[in-house]
């Protein structure tokens, strides 16, 4: 990190890209994202990390960007809504929510996806408590959820097709039908 005039340089990465960016101390991930480098699919909301639209990855961790000040990001790699995608096409997840009439207005949707993909890649098959829990901080104030839940629920299917029927938990793929010669979930074992 250098200092000139009253700016220090940070560097990051951002949906795989490199970024040297002169930010003020005070600035958020937040504002540095959306007003210099345009990515404004992170959205702003409360300002006080209540409400999830500023969701991001922050070194493969979920962060509401809008309390994290950007120089603590200095050498991190960040993953935004727009790094989701795979290429010009959209992920599965974003599928679901399209699918399951999840997007409504779209304004907490890019965080209620990373939450998603937060919660697949540590459980590829989760019940409606996880779903609940991994979604708690990220407030949709145009739907009662249960579309929300249902593209999650979508999402699984699609993820657990994807993972050809292996059980992911923690980042760990597990057989399911070879642990315990059940077609269920190792936890009911």
């Amino acid at each position: 990190m250098n200092k000139k005039n009253n700016n220090k340089f940070i560097t990051f990465t951002v949906n795989g890209t490199s970024y040297d960016v002169a930010v003020r101390a005070s600035d958020t991930l937040l504002y540095v994202l959306r007003e210099k480098l345009g990515l404004t699919g992170t959205k702003q909301g409360c300002e006080s990390g209540e409400c999830g639209v500023c969701t991001v990855f922050v070194d493969g961790k979920l962060i509401n960007s809008c309390i994290l000040l950007a120089v603590e990001a200095d050498g991190s790699e960040i993953l935004t809504i727009e790094g989701v995608s795979e290429g010009n096409n959209l992920n599965s997840i974003q599928e679901a929510f399209i699918n399951a009439g999840a997007v409504q207005c779209g304004f907490c949707t890019p965080g209620m996806i990373l939450a998603t993909k937060d919660l697949l890649e540590e459980n590829s098959r989760p019940e409606q408590p996880e779903i609940l829990e991994a979604l708690n901080g990220h407030i949709c104030r145009c739907t009662g959820y249960k579309k929300i839940i249902d593209a999650v629920n979508l999402a699984s299917e699609s993820y657990a097709k994807k993972t050809k029927g292996l059980l992911v938990t923690k980042g760990v793929k597990f057989n399911v039908i070879q642990l315990c010669g059940k077609k269920h979930s190792f936890f009911d074992c």
